[in-house]
């Protein structure tokens, strides 16, 4: 009596978890078709590891990626469901296993665990991990527990044997146990379609985690480049405002903590892997995410280029005592910081120069200038006025390119043009609505357009969606049309191909009069 208790007992614990992963395959394989557009293809190329190549080779091609999703989401409603009632269990749990494993080898967890799994850092062993050994368990433990396939096999039995068929007939309680994940399923399965029904698809289900991003195999080309110096570059380069957390949301407080929130290290690694994979080749980015860039690119063995801002190591207090007898170091300090860490180009920062020449200390974006040079680096000036690179140039202060902001000023949150006044970029922000509050960073675009139009060096156009308030395409058109040769552009990782998109279609119908530098 106790060892058929025990036996009873041991079938119950294989019928629950075998019912249980089936349950998660069922489900993961069902949320995929419900959702109706979902594809393997962001998965599949963003991999790491040393199988990412056979991966990204299957995205590659239109009808690969078509079968490897429909062998996905098929695969997985017939595994599950063969799973939890019990049919070709064993069959079943094989198949299963193999697959958790193409999914394992996607982004295994060892190695740099920040190009890895997204359930933490974890070594060797995670869900998949798991999941899968218990599914090699019941394969080679032929035990199926309550299943279909105990009582086919009683079936088949009781045709073979008139005896067999007198024990099978009066053993319906065996019968109805091994029937009993059926109601089971229909019961999960009714809640499933109310939560569906309630609340739609379960979009925390592995299943159904997707940004609405464009492939990257519907870019509609190669991005230009051209060259700074002796940099070849990307007529669209990604900006590093958002990697940094630096918001411009006008009186939106809480933007900056949620761009920091949203692009966690692995999510910037994720970002930066697919802008170089669209084409991308180079980033400009403030000081502070210089140690992040030089760690991404050691671990990756990424060639992305890094322009990096730098401002002389100085405060308000000690910006006004600056005179003829103040020690360079002040100065030169995190330019040389910034070769430490690997960059290809420096640039003076834009609200710095601004201020430097507010404040009537123009020799000292003249002396940043000529040391970046003299350490054999190209040397870039960048300003939110328009008034500050007119200025350098007139005091014969001539970088080898400029970053300027660059935007039109047709957008609702624009404050008056009669309100506007040079330096204010980085300045006071007022209550009043038809004042500067961080919502303008091209005061006066005619006047940028004019000073574009007549510089003889390369134009790096920034702040072309004066933060997010003008649609892409109108803002690269206008940019890239009134002289800009680069632009920069902040971007989630879900904006990165779209944007290319953009660009592409931008500089194939540019109608501009100034000549491409660079």
């Amino acid at each position: 009596m106790k060892n058929n208790n025990a036996q009873t007992y041991q079938r119950l614990l294989i019928t629950l978890l075998r019912v249980a992963i089936g349950w998660h395959f069922l489900y993961e394989g069902v949320s995929k078709i419900a959702q109706g557009n979902w594809t393997a293809s962001g998965f599949l190329l963003h991999t790491s590891g040393a199988f990412s190549g056979f991966y990204q080779f299957l995205a590659s091609s239109p009808v690969l990626l078509k079968l490897t999703d429909l062998l996905n989401m098929y695969g997985l409603v017939l595994i599950g469901l063969a799973l939890f009632v019990g049919l070709l269990s064993r069959f079943a749990a094989l198949a299963g296993a193999l697959l958790l494993t193409l999914y394992y080898f996607a982004y295994p967890p060892f190695g740099n665990p920040l190009l890895s799994t997204a359930e933490g850092h974890l070594f060797i062993v995670d869900r998949l991990f798991i999941e899968a050994a218990a599914l090699l368990f019941l394969f080679f433990y032929r035990e199926t527990g309550f299943s279909l396939d105990v009582l086919i096999k009683s079936y088949r039995e009781s045709r073979k044997s008139p005896v067999a068929a007198t024990e099978s007939s009066s053993s319906r309680r065996e019968a109805i146990k091994n029937l009993a994940t059926l109601p089971v399923l229909g019961a999960m399965g009714w809640g499933a379609v109310n939560n569906y029904k309630t609340y739609g698809v379960d979009v925390m289900s592995g299943a159904t985690i997707q940004v609405k991003q464009t492939a990257l195999n519907e870019l509609k080309g190669e991005l230009p480049k051209g060259k700074i110096g002796k940099h070849e570059i990307s007529r669209l380069i990604a900006g590093g405002n958002l990697i940094g957390g630096w918001a411009h949301s006008r009186d939106l407080i809480y933007v900056s903590t949620l761009f920091k929130a949203y692009n966690t290290e692995q999510k910037v690694y994720e970002t930066l892997i697919l802008a170089e994979q669209a084409g991308i080749n180079t980033i400009n980015i403030g000081f502070a995410s210089n140690p992040l860039l030089a760690k991404y690119k050691k671990i990756t063995g990424s060639k992305i280029k890094v322009i990096t801002q730098v401002a002389p190591n100085l405060n308000n207090s000690k910006l006004a005592q600056v005179g003829s007898g103040t020690d360079p170091k002040l100065f030169f300090e995190n330019i040389d910081k910034a070769i430490d860490f690997g960059v290809d180009i420096i640039q003076v920062q834009g609200n710095w120069c601004d201020w430097l020449v507010r404040d009537n200390k123009i020799e000292v974006i003249g002396k940043m200038l000529e040391h970046i040079r003299q350490q054999g680096y190209t040397a870039g000036l960048g300003a939110h006025s328009v008034e500050s690179l007119i200025a350098c140039a007139d005091q014969g202060i001539i970088p080898d390119y400029y970053m300027k902001t660059m935007h039109h000023d047709q957008y609702w949150s624009a404050h008056p043009r009669e309100n506007r006044f040079p330096f204010e970029v980085d300045g006071k922000e007022y209550l009043d609505h038809n004042r500067f509050h961080n919502n303008m960073f091209c005061l006066f675009p005619e006047r940028t357009v004019d000073f574009v139009s007549k510089a003889t060096v390369p134009v790096m156009g920034f702040k072309v969606l004066a933060a997010g308030a003008i649609e892409p395409k109108d803002g690269f058109k206008w940019a890239y049309n009134n002289g800009a040769d680069f632009i920069c552009v902040g971007m989630f990782d879900f904006q990165v191909v779209s944007n290319v998109n953009t660009a592409i279609d931008c500089l194939k119908s540019t109608s501009r009069t100034r000549k491409w530098y660079g």
